[in-house]
């Protein structure tokens, strides 16, 4: 079954066509393929069986890549752990049924009530990106009377090549330990009362396709294990991220087959637990906007075609000047082209989601997909201008159903006072 197809020029996700979905939710909303995570979620599953089948493996899914319960507990269903970046994600993790022994924390800024949940559910590990933050664990894991599972994410000065602003693992970037300090922290944690030492942690960026970037990463993190092994220092776990480059446009998503035997060289000898952290790998291409045509706009020097979606429900081509395909949801008989810029209808110049678009001339009401958007979509979403957030639904071979309402303006009010 393919993903997303046309049906008597009608366009379908699995095998609902996106005219029911809208007539039946409404427009603008996110529509999610069960079978896409599912074949995703497999992709990196199988190549890694494949190549290292007795690897102990961990695939903790970047729950901020898409964040629905729904799919959580989807993946979870599927033997999925999680990472996750703030207290709000663990609640979530936790009702989806993913256990804590596979839940890992990142990020650089965990508050005090973050981390001391974190140590009292006894999570897989906590990823630690600076001194400070490895002091103020000790301390609040004594106060606890327990011991505090951690991870030095350290920042392997790797230029991935990818968006500056998805960049990680350089030494501008904010993320991570310098690895040439590396040695010396772990040495200070290892004898710091409250701190248990379990592993290691990298993240170079987001959206890799190549495989050299990784290579570079894995052979340094390897070095340090060993190192840190001639120090009496022995790790379980090592945590190599994630970042992997899915197909938005013309780009070549990363290719795991390789990417597995990559792990297997440098990383799997060191017989510690691999930990990945996919993200968009998995969402990325399993989500749409479905939306639908206000206006069409005719100027001396432009073409717009006004959408209802905007850049509050898909931040991305806004923040990043990300690219995603739109694709009418019925095949225009009219093939003569014209260039267009679609836009959404937010008060910013930046609420814009193509530029030089060729496409029939399409009329009022027309629908339209905005494609590879599960990932970094509705998690990213916001009620700028007062706009209600989407609903989601979930498409399941024939059937569909919602994993999210669509806001009310009473749920936006709830949390104000006058």
């Amino acid at each position: 079954m393919q993903i997303y197809n046309y049906k008597e020029d009608i366009l379908h996700i699995e095998e609902v066509a996106l005219t029911k979905i809208a007539l039946q939710y409404g427009t603008p909303v996110y529509c999610y393929s069960k079978k896409a995570f599912k074949d995703s979620y497999k992709t990196i599953e199988n190549s890694l069986k494949k190549h290292i089948p007795e690897a102990d493996i961990l695939i903790a899914y970047a729950v901020k890549a898409s964040s629905n319960i729904a799919i959580i507990k989807l993946l979870s269903d599927m033997g999925a752990g999680a990472d996750i970046v703030s207290e709000g994600e663990l609640f979530r993790t936790e009702k989806a049924g993913i256990q804590s022994k596979n839940i890992v924390f990142s990020g650089v800024g965990k508050t005090d009530i973050e981390i001391k949940k974190a140590i009292e559910k006894e999570i897989c590990q906590i990823n630690i990106e600076s001194k400070e933050e490895l002091a103020n664990i000790a301390k609040i894991a004594q106060n606890l009377g327990k011991e505090a599972k951690i991870a030095l994410r350290v920042n392997p000065d790797i230029d991935a090549n990818t968006h500056d602003k998805i960049a990680t693992g350089r030494k501008g970037d904010k993320f991570g330990i310098d690895i040439d300090e590396a040695i010396a922290i772990y040495k200070q944690a290892n004898s710091m009362s409250g701190i248990k030492i379990v592993g290691v942690a990298i993240h170079i960026g987001s959206q890799i396709a190549k495989i050299e970037p990784f290579r570079r990463a894995f052979i340094k993190i390897a070095d340090l294990v060993h190192r840190l092994k001639e120090e009496g220092i022995k790790l379980k776990n090592i945590d190599i991220g994630g970042g992997f480059g899915i197909t938005y446009s013309s780009e070549k998503a990363i290719d795991f087959d390789e990417l597995a035997i990559v792990i297997k060289e440098l990383i799997a000898p060191l017989s510690c637990k691999i930990i990945l952290e996919p993200g968009r790998f998995i969402a990325g291409n399993s989500g749409i906007v479905l939306t639908k045509l206000l206006y069409a706009k005719h100027t001396k020097h432009k073409n717009f075609l006004i959408i209802d979606a905007a850049m509050n429900d898909l931040a991305r081509p806004s923040i990043y000047g990300a690219y995603h395909p739109i694709l009418p949801v019925k095949k225009a008989s009219d093939l003569q082209l014209k260039t267009y810029e679609i836009v959404g209808p937010v008060c910013e110049t930046g609420d814009i989601f193509a530029r030089n678009e060729q496409m029939p001339a399409p009329k009022h009401g027309d629908l339209f997909a905005i494609m590879v958007s599960g990932a970094y979509g509705a998690s990213m979403a916001s009620n700028y201008n007062s706009r209600p957030f989407l609903p989601e639904v979930m498409v399941d071979g024939k059937e569909h159903f919602l994993i999210r309402k669509r806001q009310s303006f009473f749920d936006m009010l709830a949390q104000e006072e006058f």
